[in-house]
């Protein structure tokens, strides 16, 4: 990607926030037009009242939903930009759990949002198409990212729903707006989208090409759809655009359906099983829904090519012992406590490990999911005791798989991590303390960087080991010593002050320097920095010795801004060796060009420029406990898990699928991020993210079942 290809992807996004602020008011007045045309067209007085009340609830907030909106719309876009080492975030429909929650007027409003966005999309395809073609160009892209696009149809609808729902207006008011505004809408944006394309097909940007992506030694598992999105991030499986769905065009679940079966309200007694729902009503209807909500996840496992083929194929050997689990727990799904549910989790989160059928572990772990499909072969009603029992081996046999070796490193690295964490923060305040000092900013730059440094890191280090231990008198404590030196040290330093009292001078520099040297002792400091700490402030001893009474002071350093505290935790080398640190020599060495797992993934996305410093700072964030990613480490790629984080983000802990602990700062999870190194896998469960599949397709039904 060349820095002409760059400026015009930023050009393009900041000419898409120009033209939006142009083309709003026209699509509100649009809108007030379209509400007044429908209010003389409808005989029915409560349908007229309805439009009148939305027509001056209109009025009212114009100003408030332009601005609003390109307010919206300039995060939404931010959030759509795809992110380094991790798939971008797609607008949310709703997700499985967020849906068990929902009242009956919010899930009627989502599927309102579904509406418009089916006769929005309908209303762009072409031109959002030809627009993505050109901005994956723009971006680095030689084949179409449908992700790529940040102005998509969906980014821009989910920001103008979010702008509609900031305002005190009813549901009602809501869904009148976006039925009558939903085609000028469309239209609105066809016409940008137009306008952009043609602006970058003017600088020299041309479309990328569509192809198919089969990820590498994988193979489709039965009944599992290819994947046929060039815009589909390699091993995610199933980032589908809409209409490449789970569900086929003859599909009975609806959002309602499924917020019905969640909450509880289709229970009522009802026609016998053999009626499969046909009547509506009671547990029938219950027991259809449930089987076909549990088809659809496993049907969406079976496409996940994150899991090794072998993996889906048993999980689907699975589906007739669900089936009969649903007649008589058809919410077992949804409930994490539940056998069933437990298994699958279990079954799935572990597989994650493998990237290979060669894996270390890979044999063990894949018999002991055959001996449980064998298990639930026979059929009978205690399905969910044979479930208890079997995940109860399961998460047996995994543990004493681990060695008992592994399991006390991985201990010692946590609470050596903890302890890092906390002898930085305290560091943190010990350094605003020392530059609190009336004699800091008099002091050489040199003394300043040192004391909120490394000798913050001392003190800080002694003061812990005070708490640790009561029986030290706190006057006695070397954390009182190495706080008692700063005076003698800062006054030492300052060749104006030190020239005019060489007795003091000479009396406390023993003093002084075996005091810093038993503290740099103390947290294992690096010997040559402390060489060359102490060389700087001999020579500075020297000088103020040297100067005549009647001399003027050589010329201080003048204040600095000070870097005082790294944002990297410092570490000891035997705290770096306990907790398996990973070493920063790999992180800041070149990219190397063979990376086999990485040879299908895509460039590196480059954030909207006036974002990036913003967006920095939250990458590590982003990566929740239990995130699975791929790290590349000596010319290929490993599979590690999130499996600790400390209390406050600055430390983390990853374990391999052999056991292997591996510890790395927020900084070096960051730059690994920034290098292209490291590659999420799956920062949710597999069964969750199924679950959320099949409620966004029930809700793609919803909008399918009757049009705006």
């Amino acid at each position: 990607m060349d820095a002409r290809d760059t400026q015009a992807f930023d050009d393009c996004l900041k000419e898409a926030l120009t033209q939006t602020r142009e083309w709003m008011p026209r699509w509100l007045t649009q809108l007030q037009t379209a509400l007044k045309d429908r209010e003389s067209q409808t005989n029915q007085m409560s349908e007229k009242h309805g439009l009148m009340q939305a027509r001056s609830e209109l009025e009212t907030y114009r100003d408030r939903i332009a601005t609003g909106f390109l307010a919206s719309m300039a995060e939404a876009v931010e959030q759509a930009l795809p992110r380094s080492g991790s798939a971008p975030r797609r607008p949310k429909s709703v997700s499985f759990d967020e849906l068990e929650l929902m009242g009956d007027d919010q899930v009627q409003e989502t599927v309102e949002l579904a509406r418009v966005q089916q006769v929005v999309q309908m209303s762009v395809d072409e031109e959002q198409l030809a627009l993505t073609a050109l901005l994956s160009t723009a971006q680095g892209y030689e084949l179409v990212n449908a992700d790529s696009n940040p102005l998509r149809a969906e980014v821009i609808v989910a920001a103008l729903m979010k702008t509609l729902k900031g305002l005190h207006v009813q549901p009602a008011v809501r869904a009148r707006w976006l039925q009558a505004g939903a085609l000028s809408l469309g239209s609105e944006l066809r016409d940008m989208y137009l306008q952009l394309g043609m602006m970058l097909s003017q600088t020299g940007i041309e479309p990328a090409a569509y192809a198919l992506i089969q990820a590498p030694e994988s193979r489709p598992a039965p009944n599992a759809k290819p994947a046929a999105n060039a815009g589909s991030a390699p091993g995610r499986g199933g980032e589908a655009e809409p209409g490449n769905e789970v569900l086929g065009s003859d599909a009975l679940l609806t959002l309602d359906h499924l917020h019905q079966l969640l909450v509880g309200n289709l229970d009522q007694s009802g026609d016998s099983p053999t009626d499969q729902g046909a009547s509506g009503s009671g547990n029938a209807m219950v027991r259809t829904l449930a089987s076909e909500v549990v088809s659809l996840m496993l049907k969406r496992i079976a496409s996940d090519e994150r899991l090794l083929p072998p993996v889906r194929e048993m999980l689907q050997e699975m589906k007739p012992a669900l089936l009969q689990l649903a007649r008589t727990e058809p919410r077992f799904f949804a409930d994490r406590q539940n056998p069933a549910r437990r298994m699958l989790d279990a079954i799935t989160e572990r597989s994650l490990a493998f990237t290979s059928e060669q894996d270390r572990g890979y044999g063990p772990f894949s018999g002991q999911v055959r001996s449980i499909l064998k298990a639930l072969k026979t059929p009978g009603p205690d399905i969910s005791e044979r479930l208890e029992q079997l995940l109860e081996d399961l998460n047996r046999s995994q543990a004493e798989a681990v060695a008992p070796a592994q399991v006390q490193a991985r201990g010692l690295a946590v609470q050596t991590l903890v302890r890092v964490e906390q002898r930085n923060l305290l560091a943190e305040r010990v350094a605003a303390e020392i530059r609190s000092r009336n004699d800091f900013e008099k002091s050489p730059g040199v003394v300043r960087r040192f004391l909120t440094s490394a000798w913050s890191q001392v003190i800080a280090q002694a003061r812990l080991e005070v708490s640790e231990t009561p029986t030290i008198q706190p006057a006695n404590s070397p954390a009182f010593r190495y706080t008692e030196v700063l005076a003698d040290l800062l006054w030492s330093s300052q060749l104006a002050l030190a020239s005019l009292n060489r007795p003091r001078l000479v009396k406390i520099i023993p003093s002084v320097l075996r005091t810093l040297r038993e503290g740099l002792d103390s947290i294992e400091y690096p010997r040559e920095q402390t060489e060359s700490f102490f060389q700087a402030l001999m020579g500075l001893h020297e000088a103020a010795y040297k100067t005549q009474r009647n001399e003027p002071p050589v010329a201080d350093d003048p204040p600095s801004v000070p870097p005082e505290m790294d944002d990297e935790p410092w570490m000891q080398r035997t705290e770096a060796r306990n907790s398996c640190l990973m070493d920063d020599v790999f992180l800041d060495s070149p990219l190397t060009s063979t990376q086999p797992a990485f040879l299908d993934t895509r460039p590196l996305q480059r954030d909207w420029a006036d974002l990036k410093v913003e967006l920095a700072g939250q990458q590590a964030s982003n990566l929740p406990v239990g995130t699975w990613v791929d790290i590349s480490q000596d010319g290929h790629a490993v599979r590690w898990q999130i499996t600790w984080a400390s209390p406050h983000g600055t430390l983390f802990l990853f374990t391999g699928a052999n056991g292997r602990s591996l510890s790395m700062t927020k900084r070096g999870l960051d730059r690994l991020q920034e290098q292209n190194r490291l590659r999420v896998v799956a920062d949710h469960g597999v069964v969750d993210e199924a679950l959320d599949e099949v409620t966004r397709q029930a809700w793609l039904n919803s909008a399918k079942a009757d049009g705006l």
